[in-house]
C-alpha cells in the first residue's frame, strides 16, 4: 500500500509504503477472510490471502531495520514509529517471534518518565497508540512490560494535579507538560478522550486472558498472563452465555485458573508463567473431579496449551517443576 495522503491522526511524515498503514491493511484483510469464512463466501479468500502474503513479505523486506530491531516508518525515513511497530505486532505482520520480542524490548527502552513516546507525532505521548503498545507487549510474552507501562503512563494521568483524576487525556508532551504537539492551542486538548482506554481491554483479554475466538463465543481461549501480578479476575456476558476467569499465582510460581464458559462451546487453555517449566492439568470444578488433559511445557519461553476443552466450570492448575 502506497500512502499518498500527508496526514493520519495528526501524525507527521505520513506517506509512502508506511508500516502503520500496511499493518492495518494486513489486519483488515485477515479479518475479512475470517468474516468470509463465517458467511461461507469463500470464493474471495484465495485472492485476499495472496494480497496479505504479498504485503507481509514486502513490509519485512523493505521496512524491517535489523540494526535497530524495529520497523522504519517508510522507505524514505530512518525513524522508527511507535504506532507502526505496535500495529506490526498486533496485526501479526511480523515474521518471527524474535522480531516481536525485539520490538517489545526496544519500545520499552525508549520510555521516558511520563510514558511511551510517539515520535511520529513530535515530542508526544499518545495514550491512543500506547494502548496498542500494551497489546504488543502482551502478545510478545512480556505482560510485565504492559503492566509497567500502565502504571507509568496511566498512573501519571491519574495522579498528576494538572489532570482531572482520570486517565482520558488526548495526548501530552514527553516532558510531562500538558501540550499536545499537533495543536497550537493547549486548551483544545481533550481530557475526556475515549481513545485513552486501552488498558481496559488489555486487562480483560490479555492479562486475565479471557478471549472469544469465534462469533458469539462458540469458541474461546483462556490465556492468563499475570506478569508481576499475583491475582487477576474478569468476566463478561456473550450471546452464548457468561464467561469468567480468576487466575492466582502462588509463592512457588504455580498458577491456578478457575474459569467458566457456556455449555455447548469449546476452547483452549494456555498459561503464561515466566521462568517456570511444568505441567498443566484441567479438572472439572463442580461435581466429580476428573482430569481432562494435560500438557507439558517444553521450555520456559513457551506457553503450555490444552485444546478441545468443553464449556463448563473448570480448574486449571499449572504446576512448576
Amino acid at each position: 500500500m502506497n500512502v499518498t495522503s500527508s496526514a493520519d491522526w495528526l501524525r507527521s511524515g505520513m506517506g509512502g509504503h508506511n508500516i502503520e498503514a500496511n499493518s492495518i491493511l494486513y489486519y483488515v484483510i485477515n479479518q475479512a477472510i475470517n468474516l468470509a469464512t463465517v458467511l461461507k463466501d469463500t470464493s474471495v479468500i484465495p485472492s485476499w490471502q495472496g494480497y496479505a502474503s504479498g504485503i507481509k513479505s514486502a513490509a519485512n523486506s523493505i521496512l524491517w531495520d535489523e540494526t535497530v530491531g524495529l520497523y522504519r516508518d517508510n522507505e524514505t525515513t530512518t525513524f522508527n514509529p511507535q504506532d507502526g511497530n505496535c500495529w506490526a505486532v498486533v496485526s501479526n505482520i511480523t515474521e518471527s517471534s524474535s522480531q516481536v520480542q525485539s520490538i517489545s524490548s526496544n519500545l520499552v527502552s525508549r520510555w521516558g518518565p511520563y510514558g511511551a513516546p510517539a515520535p511520529e507525532a513530535g515530542a508526544t505521548v499518545s495514550p491512543f497508540i500506547s494502548g496498542f503498545e500494551l497489546q504488543a507487549h502482551v502478545l510478545s510474552g512480556n505482560a510485565t512490560a504492559a503492566l509497567d507501562l500502565m502504571r507509568l503512563e496511566w498512573g501519571f494521568m491519574l495522579d498528576d494535579p494538572r489532570m482531572t483524576n482520570s486517565s482520558f487525556i488526548e495526548g501530552y508532551s514527553t516532558d510531562g507538560s500538558l501540550h499536545y504537539a499537533p495543536y497550537t492551542n493547549d486548551p483544545r486538548v481533550s481530557h475526556a478522550h475515549g481513545w485513552a482506554t486501552g488498558p481496559t481491554s488489555v486487562l480483560t483479554f490479555g492479562i486475565a486472558g479471557l478471549q472469544i475466538t469465534s462469533a458469539g463465543g462458540e469458541t474461546w481461549k483462556i490465556a492468563p498472563a499475570l506478569g508481576d501480578l499475583t491475582e487477576v479476575e474478569a468476566g463478561f456476558l456473550a450471546p452464548t452465555g457468561p464467561f469468567a476467569v480468576k487466575a492466582v499465582l502462588d509463592r512457588n510460581g504455580n498458577v491456578e485458573v478457575q474459569f467458566e464458559t457456556p455449555k455447548g462451546t469449546s476452547g483452549s487453555v494456555s498459561v503464561q508463567a515466566p521462568n517456570c517449566e511444568g505441567t498443566l492439568t484441567l479438572q472439572e470444578a463442580k461435581g466429580q473431579k476428573k482430569s481432562l488433559a494435560c500438557g507439558k511445557r517444553q521450555s520456559s519461553g513457551e506457553n503450555v496449551n490444552v485444546n478441545d476443552v468443553p464449556g463448563g466450570s473448570w480448574t486449571a492448575v499449572y504446576t512448576c517443576k
